[in-house]
């Protein structure tokens, strides 16, 4: 995470050469969050001509990041914010799933999301629920998928959240009630239920 990296400024350059920004995409670029304001200003005109995609990944970032560092601890997750801001194309990853680097990986994106958000400050109420395209519709893009969302004749490769809405279920992190692949359900979980004990038991949903 050192701010002498700059190799992201040669992709860029060498993918806007090409013609090949929408076909490229950069990972962690955690140097970024050690970048001055004058230089990254400059940095971010190059990275939006030249179209190139981004990945985050919150969780090993925050863990593998700054480490070394004493006081004032730097974050080390790359600009998303400003990327967003700026229309650069950026999504978040899950880089590592229990094994050395990130023992702790379950491969859940809900999980990845809600770190995200808070490591990058993201959590106005408009924030957040923009925030789901960084584990959608932005890695979609990143992906080049052609028929991704649902419509007809569309892949259909999806999942189904017990949930009121994108913001309810990164809220209470619920569990995935069916991984549809193709049409076809491969998986499901079956609802938990809470109950508390007062002077009635009464089941609880965490909605509120």
């Amino acid at each position: 995470m050192t701010k002498q990296s700059r190799f992201v400024e040669t992709v860029a350059a060498l993918a806007h050469r090409e013609g090949m920004g929408a076909r490229v995409t950069a990972s962690h670029t955690t140097a970024m969050h050690s970048y001055n304001g004058a230089y990254t200003s400059r940095l971010f005109r190059l990275l939006k001509m030249s179209g190139i995609n981004f990945v985050a990944n919150p969780l090993v970032n925050i863990h593998l990041q700054g480490r070394f560092d004493t006081y004032p601890k730097r974050r080390g997750i790359t600009r998303v914010k400003e990327m967003l801001e700026s229309g650069i194309n950026v999504c978040f990853g899950h880089d590592d799933v229990f094994d050395p680097w990130y023992p702790l990986g379950t491969a859940n994106m809900l999980q990845v999301l809600h770190m995200g958000l808070h490591v990058c400050q993201l959590m106005g109420y408009g924030q957040i629920n923009d925030g789901l395209n960084l584990i959608t519709h932005h890695s979609a893009r990143t992906l080049n998928l052609q028929d991704y969302g649902i419509a007809a004749g569309n892949s259909a490769n999806l999942i189904i959240l017990p949930a009121e809405n994108g913001f309810d279920a990164l809220r209470r992190q619920v569990p995935v009630r069916y991984s549809v692949r193709g049409g076809k359900v491969i998986a499901s979980t079956q609802p938990a239920q809470t109950t508390v004990y007062l002077e009635q038991p009464e089941a609880i949903d965490y909605k509120r």
